[in-house]
């Protein structure tokens, strides 16, 4: 007869699944190179897992600035690409950053806010620890509240109740990351983890779907290919470097492509 002893459902067990503890072991040792990251990132990809800390401050900038460099280049490719289908007659899908008046406001949205919302909405949560969790789940709760006011009510009233209760999220939420902040991250969430980090990069992508006006799907998921890029690198430097760095590395993703957006129109207006 086998020992009852070793179930699955005996409280060691089950702590060891459902609860939180050091994860330290498969935390990543910062690479020496930018060949170095680029390949630790590609084995990530293959298996991704869950550190148990962050790099300390100067070896994240170090592999954030190596994320970012890959991403450029990479965007830079996909965009040299685009523009040789354009050249050769190809008729893209009306994008409605397009249109955008690039002023300093629109893009120090884009730059600067736009990371900001987009990386604690998408990856905030990715460290799997408690407080993180708490804080989405708040904020996500206090979204609803918002929306419900804003359509049950008119007027000044929709106004305050969208008001106090985003203000309400946002405070809870603060108070869940202070309370929680020593907390690891939860066991079941590591278990778990490739699965978040490709609904993560994956949910990014489509999101970005809003920007276009029309268009077959097929036609365009390819176009949504540096959004997705994009959200494997935040999530991988979010991970291992911070959440600060998976918002830099998105800014710097946004300026390089306002940056070429700027230069085109100086170009066209000198032509």
């Amino acid at each position: 007869m086998s020992d009852m002893t070793t179930s699955p459902s005996s409280p060691a067990a089950i702590e060891a699944v459902f609860g939180d503890g050091d994860l330290r072991d498969v935390t990543l040792r910062p690479a020496q190179t930018m060949r170095g990251e680029w390949r630790r990132f590609s084995t990530f990809l293959r298996r991704p897992e869950l550190p148990g800390e962050t790099a300390p401050t100067g070896a994240a900038a170090r592999g954030m600035g190596r994320m970012i460099a890959l991403d450029l280049i990479i965007m830079g490719a996909l965009i040299a690409i685009l523009m040789t289908l354009v050249a050769f007659g190809v008729e893209l899908p009306d994008n409605l950053n397009a249109r955008l008046d690039l002023t300093p406001g629109t893009i120090a949205l884009i730059v600067i806010a736009a990371p900001v919302l987009e990386e604690l909405v998408f990856r905030s949560w990715l460290s799997g620890k408690p407080g993180y969790l708490l804080a989405f789940a708040i904020l996500l709760a206090s979204a609803g509240v918002a929306a419900i006011q804003g359509v049950s009510k008119t007027g000044q009233e929709a106004q305050l109740g969208v008001g106090l209760s985003i203000l309400g999220g946002l405070v809870l939420a603060l108070i869940a990351l202070i309370a929680l902040r020593k907390r690891p991250a939860m066991r079941w969430f590591a278990a778990l983890f490739p699965m978040f980090f490709w609904l993560s990069a994956g949910g990014f992508a489509l999101f970005h779907l809003l920007n276009y006006t029309a268009g077959a799907l097929w036609a365009l998921l390819p176009l949504l290919l540096p959004q997705f890029i994009l959200g494997t690198i935040a999530a991988y430097n979010r991970v291992n470097y911070g959440l600060w760095t998976a918002m830099v590395t998105h800014a710097a993703h946004n300026g390089f492509a306002i940056s070429l957006a700027l230069l085109a129109i100086a170009a066209g207006t000198e032509s």
